[in-house]
């Protein structure tokens, strides 16, 4: 089953003012919640077309491991970053800017797969789209106060199914 997460904010600032926060791999740090324990390992991350970053975070007390791919990258329109190690069987999340009279409409929509069958959906079912959908509460609620200083204005993260996986562009190389 793939399932797509998705979020929407429109922040008083220009698309290069909000594509600069995002661009910064360690502001993912930053808008991660405490409860993770997130922390970016990549020695001088920097973010481009086909760069690698590397995370470590705690679920439920385990300590895992996260390799990111940038396989689309185009400042300050869009960026998507694909899971290459970690726990997902598929995650691709698209960052995406538009100008808007109010200032930038920011949207993060990320398709994701859990491995294990049916157990994997079942612990979705039960657990983590609830999870997924406070962390991207507690990231909008933080990129409200780092971008627009608290005036933002932002949707709550849905959770969707999908009916066919996307083919992600890490394996289309």
């Amino acid at each position: 089953m793939i399932y797509t997460l998705r979020c929407q904010m429109v922040a008083p600032v220009s698309m290069r003012d909000a594509f600069a926060v995002f661009q910064d791999p360690l502001t993912l740090a930053r808008i991660t919640p405490p409860w993770l324990g997130f922390r970016v390992v990549t020695s001088d991350p920097v973010m481009r077309k086909d760069a690698l970053l590397d995370y470590e975070f705690r679920w439920l007390h385990l300590p895992l491991r996260w390799r990111t791919a940038i396989t689309e990258y185009e400042p300050p329109f869009f960026f998507t970053d694909e899971m290459a190690k970690g726990p997902y069987a598929l995650w691709r999340h698209k960052h995406t800017f538009h100008p808007t009279v109010e200032g930038t409409l920011v949207t993060d929509e990320v398709d994701y797969a859990l491995p294990l069958g049916w157990l994997g959906r079942t612990v979705h079912r039960v657990l983590l789209a609830e999870q997924l959908k406070s962390l991207f509460r507690y990231r909008q609620m933080r990129l409200n106060e780092i971008l627009a200083g608290g005036k933002a204005h932002w949707t709550d993260p849905a959770v969707t199914e999908k009916l066919s996986p996307p083919e992600p562009a890490i394996f289309r190389r």
